[in-house]
């Protein structure tokens, strides 16, 4: 396993992480958990991702069960708040009251006296951002959170944050987790020359498409009954990607990347590390086997002329 720095900043995060949006707490029970991140810990995974909404909480319980034995320096945990768990008119938003009590019992629930990476899930424009900011710098000063990040904010919300932070003499961002991957490159245009310009880095899920560019879904066959696209929950997520063209150059492309001697899946999250600007891809998995498989992308030498070739695929023109 690879390692690179979050941002500018010092501490160091798996290429690989470990992720448990619809998997921890919900689709997987606690047993199984605990052996996917033992496995994925045993690989050199060191960076598990979660969220209090995932599942109303039980995410960060499961996770928490399962890293209980290891070693609290030897991980970097990160959870999220912004979205209601509960009905209460505070339970939610980037409010100094909703950060506090969210990371209080975050640290209740994953059983750890602090967090590494607090990020928030969304862009709050209903609570001023100087009021965000001086409220999760309070919780660091206080050694609760060591740092902090956004996830799926604009290029101008995060520059924003950058300078209100600055003036505030508070601790900046170090993070974005947006979603990345050979299918949707949107954060290339804006966000990704935004953060590099004030330190941050990128933690981005779905670096596999949710599952389509594993290639195992195929056009005009249905979904397998035991994949997320072939959950009716998990796959109202999903409908934009399921589409005829989209699968037919995604199997286009497993053929060529095979052709070089590659697994898809590895050869997908090698592509968002293919530049710096990325520090971690964040898997899901619901076997330890699926874990192995994936961190197969740390470290994995693939030519630019490859890399280039694929891409003209994803776009349907000729490799």
């Amino acid at each position: 396993m690879k390692y690179r720095r979050l941002g500018r900043y010092g501490i160091r995060v798996s290429e690989v992480a470990l992720g448990g949006w619809l998997t921890h707490g919900k689709s997987l029970d606690d047993n199984t958990t605990e052996k996917i991140v033992h496995k994925a810990f045993e690989l050199g995974i060191n960076f598990f991702d979660t969220a209090d909404a995932y599942n109303a909480g039980e995410a960060e319980i499961s996770l928490g069960k399962a890293v209980c034995g290891f070693a609290r320096e030897d991980l970097v945990l990160a959870t999220k708040c912004y979205f209601p768990i509960t009905q209460s008119p505070n339970d939610r938003g980037l409010s100094r009251k909703h950060i506090t009590e969210s990371v209080h019992k975050s640290l209740k629930r994953l059983g750890t006296d602090y967090i590494d990476l607090m990020q928030f899930h969304r862009f709050d424009a209903e609570t001023p951002l100087d009021e965000t900011i001086r409220a999760i710098d309070d919780l660091i000063r206080q050694g609760k959170v060591l740092y902090w990040g956004v996830s799926e904010w604009r290029a101008d919300q995060i520059v924003d944050a950058v300078h209100i932070a600055k003036s505030l003499n508070a601790n900046p961002p170090v993070s974005n987790q947006p979603q990345y991957n050979m299918i949707n490159r949107r954060i290339e245009e804006a966000v990704i020359p935004a953060s590099l310009q004030n330190g941050l880095g990128q933690v981005v899920f779905s670096p596999l498409a949710q599952g389509v560019l594993t290639g195992k879904y195929v056009p005009g066959q249905s979904a397998p009954s035991n994949s997320r696209a072939g959950d009716e929950k998990s796959n109202m997520f999903m409908g934009w990607l399921l589409t005829d063209e989209t699968l037919t150059r995604v199997q286009q492309l497993k053929a060529y990347v095979e052709g070089n001697g590659y697994e898809l899946p590895a050869f997908a999250l090698a592509w968002c590390l293919r530049t710096p600007a990325v520090n971690s891809v964040i898997i899901g998995a619901t076997s330890p086997k699926q874990v192995e498989q994936n961190v197969l992308a740390s470290g994995l030498k693939v030519p630019t002329e490859v890399f280039e070739a694929a891409e003209r695929i994803m776009k349907g023109e000729a490799a």
